[in-house]
């Protein structure tokens, strides 16, 4: 199973090497430079199935969404395959995806099953969440679990903001992927929803406003956009990946905290900003929204590529 670790230490961490590397009168900072200079960015393929084609998303929400915040997420979704959007817009970020071998990944919104009612609790183990995302049987798809601000999930907040895996359909062998990201808002939206949030650790440089007026959601959007593209480069852990299947860097999970040019640790770069609302964005989607999204490994030239 694959899982996004927390930005705010990942940024806290490089920072640390990055500072140190700089100081002249340090000679173990001009090591460290030379041993991160040394491991160039590669995601190896091992041969394993991807998911390429029309790929059906199906929306599992554990908790209370409002509408509106639904509809936010839903819109992200649709923007992946809509070309009607200006630039710099989602679907080129998504076109990323078909560098990868096998074509593109185009995703289809689905079923959307409403459980509001916390019928597992509000404390939820990956047991719980592999039990929700079996609520649909269907090959070819992806089950996004969705959990509500107010729901804690095992590793959230401390290791992860998301993840993602497969569940058996039915009583068959074969395995669909699924998904899940909870909302941060008040649980920590200093590791996962940054940056529109200061970070816990590392600079306390002021958050960016959110484009869609919701720390936690533009959070989700953030941290579903990453499991998103490690789950179709990577949905049964033998795709695209560096390092130990157990823990490997994905497509976007590769470049952490990176979402525009001149971007370092603690600093996201240069994004486009809303004249009219000061929010910070970098892509354009339907029905007018716009999103922040994360840089994604090309492949083609081996570097974490930003829209903007």
């Amino acid at each position: 199973m694959a899982s996004i670790y927390h930005l705010a230490t990942l940024c806290f961490t490089l920072f640390f090497f990055s500072s140190s590397a700089t100081a002249p009168e340090h000679g173990l900072g001009r090591k460290l430079a030379a041993l991160v200079q040394q491991q160039p960015l590669v995601l190896e393929y091992h041969k394993g199935a991807l998911l390429k084609g029309n790929i059906t998303v199906n929306l599992i929400w554990y908790g209370q969404f409002t509408s509106s915040q639904r509809s936010v997420i839903v819109d992200f979704i649709q923007s992946l395959s809509y070309s009607g959007a200006p630039a710099p817009s989602a679907t080129l970020w998504w076109k990323t995806t078909e560098k990868y071998k096998g074509g593109s990944s185009n995703l289809v919104v689905g079923k959307q099953i409403l459980h509001e009612s916390y019928t597992l609790g509000k404390n939820l183990k990956d047991l719980h969440l592999k039990a929700l995302a079996r609520k649909v049987n269907q090959l070819n798809s992806v089950n996004l679990v969705l959990t509500a601000k107010d729901v804690a999930v095992d590793g959230f907040c401390r290791s992860r903001c998301g993840t993602h895996g497969s569940v058996p359909v039915g009583r068959s062998k074969a395995r669909t992927a699924y998904v899940w990201v909870g909302n941060s808002e008040s649980q920590c939206p200093g590791y996962c929803a940054w940056p529109f949030h200061q970070p816990i650790y590392g600079p306390q440089t002021p958050p960016l406003i959110a484009p869609n007026g919701d720390v936690g959601v533009d959070g989700m959007i953030i941290n579903l956009a990453t499991v998103l593209a490690g789950t179709v480069t990577n949905p049964f852990n033998d795709g695209y990946f560096q390092g130990p299947p157990t823990a490997p860097l994905e497509a976007v999970s590769a470049c952490t905290g990176l979402f525009g040019s001149g971007a370092y640790p603690g600093y996201p770069g240069q994004v486009l900003v809303d004249k009219v609302t000061g929010a910070s964005f970098n892509a354009h989607g339907i029905n007018g929204r716009k999103f922040l999204l994360p840089a994604m490994w090309d492949p083609q030239t081996s570097t974490c590529k930003t829209l903007v």
